[in-house]
């Protein structure tokens, strides 16, 4: 069958730097595809090439006549006067196109249809761009970094929805979970080859280890020959006969063989000369509250209390706008309380990696934005890195360090900015989406670093496996000024809410099934505390409202998704349902208190 795109011999260049080379690859239909490759490598060029939106010097690019594509954008741009389902609509008046933008932008938090663009965050900005995508159902999507500014729960959703058999994709995302529960295939652009591995990231990093494992031993099978073969060419006569000349080119070709580098690390970069007092910070009782867009209260924190402990790795999970990110701003003193205070240690010294990101000089070069800062960090032991080693560390090439920022991508940027940011030495990171446009290569560095890191580290992020693989700890900002504590990591905070919603919904389907029996039992001898009257008649209307309640949250869920709403029904609905959410959690919390006394 011919595939939905074939690329063939693709070449792109920019002035002298040798972007992409004949590069070869085909996505078939059915196929979902994940792209990865180190920032500045590419991959977004490569997926603008693809979408017709930036020329290429060479090759060619193949699609199957009969197909319908969308693209995502890394950062997508608009009219800022354009109202958002308009941006969605392109202007066209299709009623069903309508039931589906706002089926879809309900799912992904973004309920005012009629506001205008530039009244959105970029986070905002980006929901709408994917569901722009996704409402035109496309035969074949391409997306650039389709996660980025989503919450868990909208991450989920989208796994799911893009899991569909009929769809096929080609995707950048930095997302490891999103690439292993949706990509069927995974495409590596390493050093400007590409590699093809039909199978999930599991199955790639099984693979992609056997590649480097073999490329290895060749590369030391290649020195071991080249050192014989330079004592040969030490010595050889300087009259050279055709098989001199034949052995000397060989050598040549060895040389280049044997000088080759593998990128996969072998060494962890570990800052053990950070010291951190006893006392970290204590909040004390912090209230935060202010005004949304449509001026109703929203409550942050209220009479939030918690002492951080010496050590701690925290992740502070929530959906989208129940104050994360307030929260952190209040810790640095960016943002005041509206009430309480944070009693910080005085050996705590914070370094601040926030959403927002920082602003270079273009004109400087890379390796200035770290020697501004200091010439060497300290790593303790007697252990010394220069500037332009740190940045190796983080895979900019010596050769890349003095280039101007200028010339970075944003990936490159984001991570410029990150080492910025270790290059002070603080002993308390606070990382606010440290993840977002970094490439997977990065991810993994900076995964060590924190593993191994001595002091202390708050991470806000939407990305499951960076959060398993570093915290210990999660604040859950449940909304309305609660937040949960959780001592565990993100993958075990999902399995406890999964085994505790079934554990509340089969106690009250024990508690039906024997309610005759109760109603009989002998407490003559139970000296537990006893429910009064009042309490078992709302602990039996509790029951009553839960099951009703669950009822009309699947009925709500269900007609959102059938595509048979009207406007102002689909509007009804979408503003129900996370209020209903809500009622239904009050309602099954007060219930597991009763039920203690039952």
């Amino acid at each position: 069958m011919t595939p939905f795109l074939d690329v063939q011999n693709l070449t792109k260049t920019f002035g002298a730097l040798v972007l992409l080379q004949d590069i070869n690859f085909s996505v078939g239909e059915g196929q979902k595809v994940g792209l990865i490759a180190k920032n500045g490598t590419g991959k977004s060029t490569l997926l603008e090439i693809l979408a017709g939106h930036e020329s290429y010097d060479d090759g060619k690019i193949i699609f199957r006549n009969d197909i319908r594509l969308s693209f995502l954008e890394q950062t997508p741009k608009f009219d800022p006067d354009e109202r958002v389902i308009d941006a969605c609509f392109n202007h066209q008046g299709d009623e069903e196109r309508l039931l589906r933008a706002k089926q879809i932008l309900t799912q992904l938090h973004i309920f005012d249809l009629y506001q205008p663009m530039r009244q959105l965050s970029g986070g905002q900005q980006k929901r709408v761009a994917l569901a722009n995508v996704l409402i035109t159902q496309p035969d074949f999507l391409i997306l650039d970094e389709p996660t980025n500014h989503l919450d868990l729960d909208m991450i989920v959703w989208l796994e799911n929805y893009l899991s569909r058999s009929t769809l096929t994709l080609l995707m950048v995302t930095h997302d490891r979970y999103f690439l292993d529960h949706v990509c069927n295939v995974i495409i590596e652009l390493d050093d400007r080859n590409i590699y093809t591995y039909r199978g999930n990231y599991a199955y790639y990093l099984d693979k992609r280890q056997e590649r480097i494992d073999n490329q290895r031993s060749e590369i030391q099978r290649a020195n071991n020959l080249y050192r014989k073969e330079l004592e040969w060419m030490r010595r050889m006569p300087q009259a050279r006969g055709h098989k001199a000349r034949y052995r000397e080119e060989a050598f040549y070709e060895l040389q280049s063989k044997a000088n080759q580098r593998i990128q996969d690390r072998q060494l962890r970069l570990k800052a053990s000369n950070v010291y951190i007092g006893s006392k970290i910070f204590e909040c004390q009782y912090v209230s935060k509250k202010f005004a949304d867009s449509d001026g109703n209260e929203k409550i942050i924190l209220d009479n939030f209390y918690y002492n951080f402990a010496r050590f701690e790795k925290m992740g502070i999970v929530g959906a989208n706008g129940t104050g994360k990110s307030t929260f952190v701003k209040m810790l640095l003193g960016l943002v005041p309380p509206d009430g309480g205070r944070f009693d910080i240690g005085q050996t705590v010294r914070f370094g601040y990696f926030s959403q927002e990101g920082l602003t270079f000089d273009d004109d400087d070069k890379v390796i200035d934005a770290v020697t501004n800062i200091a010439d060497v960090i300290d790593l303790g032991g007697g252990r010394k890195m220069t500037a332009s080693q740190f940045l190796n560390y983080f895979m900019f090439e010596p050769e890349q360090q003095h280039n101007y920022i200028y010339k970075l991508s944003g990936g490159e940027r984001r991570k410029l900015y990150l080492c910025t940011v270790l290059m002070r030495n603080p002993n308390f990171l606070v990382l606010d989406e440290p993840t977002n446009d970094l490439d997977i290569q990065t991810l993994q560095v900076l995964e060590e670093y924190l593993q191994d890191f001595p002091g202390c580290v708050i991470i806000v992020s939407h990305d499951r496996y960076f959060m398993d693989k570093v915290v210990d700890h999660l604040l859950v900002f449940e909304g309305e000024g609660r937040v949960a504590d959780f001592p565990g990591n993100y993958t075990q905070y999902r399995e406890w809410c999964s085994l505790k919603s079934k554990q509340e919904k089969n106690k009250r389907q024990d508690d039906k099934n024997n309610a005759d029996s109760k109603s009989s039992k002998n407490y003559h001898h139970d000296t537990r505390k006893r429910m009064s009257y009042k309490e078992k008649r709302e602990y039996e209307q509790l029951t009553k409202d839960i099951d009703s309640l669950e009822a009309e949250q699947k009925a709500l869920e269900d007609a959102l998704c059938s595509g048979k709403l009207s406007v102002e029904e689909l509007t009804e609905k979408s503003k129900r349902l996370p209020l209903l959410k809500q009622e239904l959690d009050d309602k099954e919390m007060r219930w597991l208190e009763l039920s203690e006394l039952a």
